[in-house]
């Protein structure tokens, strides 16, 4: 073999092998059926969420996962694959769950996530969590909610005591606090 050649070969390896090991999840999909206009929809939609969308061949693929440890992946890399990185854990599977629910030729096989490889099912839960702002959003909506509902309690107690005088209410916050 042209020495050229494996050189290139060993050069998209080792980008997949670095892809597999910075990306937050890889989504492995078989893209097999869709048009190009489709393909360019999907790809157009996942940037938007700063996720990547790649083609590579499956025997390359193959040897990037086994070399960054996902000997596991190996065993969906048949037939035409796009390897979707995310930096985001839920953004690549998301988007690609919406889209697949209205073009069904798309169909995902597995992935990696926090490093572990993953089955189909897995990446079809992953896919229903919100983003990582989502996720955190609600979090902060669940620690507030005691404190927002403790002040409501100081206000409506401070309007009994005082009649709705602003100084005593402030005076009845300063109390409670």
């Amino acid at each position: 073999m042209n020495q050229n050649v494996l050189e290139s070969k060993k050069n998209v390896v080792s980008e997949i092998q670095d892809k597999f090991t910075k990306s937050a999840s890889t989504v492995v999909a078989e893209y097999r059926g869709l048009t190009v206009a489709e393909v360019t929809e999907l790809r157009r939609e996942l940037r938007k969420e700063n996720v990547e969308m790649k083609v590579y061949k499956n025997t390359l693929a193959s040897r990037a996962a086994e070399a960054a440890g996902y000997e596991d992946l190996k065993n969906v890399l048949t037939g035409p694959n796009a390897l979707v990185f995310g930096a985001d854990e839920t953004a690549g599977a998301r988007i690609m769950a919406k889209f697949a629910k209205k073009h069904k030729a798309l169909i995902m096989k597995g992935g990696i996530v926090e490093g572990k490889v993953v089955d189909e099912a897995t990446v079809k839960e992953l896919s229903a969590l919100p983003n990582r702002d989502g996720m955190l959003s609600m979090l902060l909506s669940v620690l507030n909610a005691p404190v927002a509902s403790f002040a409501r309690v100081v206000q409506a107690v401070a309007e009994q005591r005082g009649g709705g005088n602003t100084e005593t209410n402030e005076e009845a916050a300063e109390a409670a606090a």
